[in-house]
């Protein structure tokens, strides 16, 4: 009975505190306006990720289980959602966002306990251990995959959507490990993203998002996806295999990584801001915004769930392991493709427009 009161705790708070913080973002400020990298129409607040963040505190407090275990989560995602809140606010220099993401991933590691101690059976039959390097490799992923959900929040819905994806298949890993405790809290943290989500797809009818979920929004889902990840995967007891989790997190790794590699082979910055990622590619290709994020979601729930296919089937894990290699591969190539043609394409309209403008230069001398 309790689960059925957490869910219908967080859909209300979440859905009311969007409405109320609204009005309130837009006379403070905690606004995202238009420029030279955000397209969107007029001033949209930046609330979403603190609905969200007071919904799931308000709904997990009544379940009826101990939260001991998630003492240091509570902290962790406290500590994120204030400064992503600063951040949504002021325009903190990113090393401020890195420190808070290193020290929420310590305070995971060293009083939570949930560490990558094992790789699995990635390249055959024997387990990687990790041993010394299990804290510094768990730090350095969760920093990583905390960004690559921040980067994915440039198109309304996507977001938001990839996020909730990965909550419910891993709230159905966790249910069908028998880990009722964190499929209940998976199960609230998805009810949360289904109440922002409402308010920031484009439904018919509206044709811009009404919140963004900020930084403190996509810091908060992003390491709460990175916990429960890790917790799942690690362990004698633990729900899934370690490649499962690259499986389920799959297009924002995936895409977060072929765009360092591709910055890097072309000698730029792989922090520097531009519009590479998959959703400008389909955007650029013609897709309408809804279409594009379709698109993305429906690969992101399909790759998925061939990860957990693979897990319940007994598939090898370095078979797995193999599979994701080769959809990286196919993304970075496809991407790449698509990059160069649109160069290529920008290249020629300059030179049809130089030639243009010299021919009738021409044409109006005497």
């Amino acid at each position: 009975m309790s689960i059925i009161l957490s869910v219908t705790i967080a859909l209300l708070v979440s859905t009311m505190l969007v409405w109320v913080l609204r009005p309130l973002a837009m006379r403070i400020g905690l606004v995202d306006s238009p420029g030279k990298r955000k397209q969107h129409v007029g001033h949209v607040p930046l609330v979403g990720g603190i609905a969200m963040f007071c919904g799931f505190m308000f709904a997990v407090l009544v379940l009826d289980l101990s939260l001991d275990s998630y003492r240091a989560f509570f902290a962790c995602t406290a500590l994120l959602v204030i400064v992503g809140i600063l951040d949504d606010f002021h325009d903190l220099p990113p090393w401020v966002r890195f420190v808070a993401q290193i020290v929420a991933a310590l305070i995971m590691t060293l009083w939570g306990g949930v560490v990558v101690r094992d790789l699995g059976a990635l390249f055959g039959l024997d387990s990687v251990p990790l041993g010394m390097w299990a804290v510094p490799f768990t730090v350095f992923a969760t920093v990583g995959a905390i960004n690559a959900i921040n980067m994915l929040d440039g198109v309304d819905g996507l977001a938001g959507g990839i996020a909730w994806i990965a909550f419910v298949l891993l709230g159905f890993v966790a249910f069908s490990g028998n880990l009722m405790a964190d499929a209940q809290v998976l199960l609230i943290l998805a009810c949360v993203v289904s109440a922002f989500l409402g308010f920031n797809l484009r439904f018919p009818g509206r044709r811009h998002a009404l919140v963004f979920m900020g930084d403190a929004g996509s810091m908060f889902l992003g390491f709460a996806l990175v916990w429960f990840v890790v917790s799942l995967s690690q362990g004698e007891n633990r729900a899934m295999t370690p490649v499962t989790a690259l499986w389920i997190l799959a297009l924002p790794l995936i895409d977060a990584v072929s765009i360092f590699v591709r910055r890097l082979s072309g000698r730029r910055s792989p922090f520097a801001a531009a519009r590479d990622h998959l959703h400008h590619i389909l955007l650029r290709s013609g897709f309408s915004v809804n279409s594009a994020v379709g698109v993305i979601l429906g690969l992101a729930a399909t790759i998925g769930v061939l990860g957990m296919l693979g897990l319940y089937s007994g598939l090898a894990e370095y078979l797995l392991f193999y599979g994701f290699l080769l959809l990286f591969v196919i993304h970075l190539w496809v991407t790449a493709s698509v990059s160069s043609s649109d160069k290529a394409a920008r290249y020629n309209r300059k030179i049809d427009r130089a030639q243009e403008i010299k021919a009738n230069a021409a044409s109006s001398e005497p």
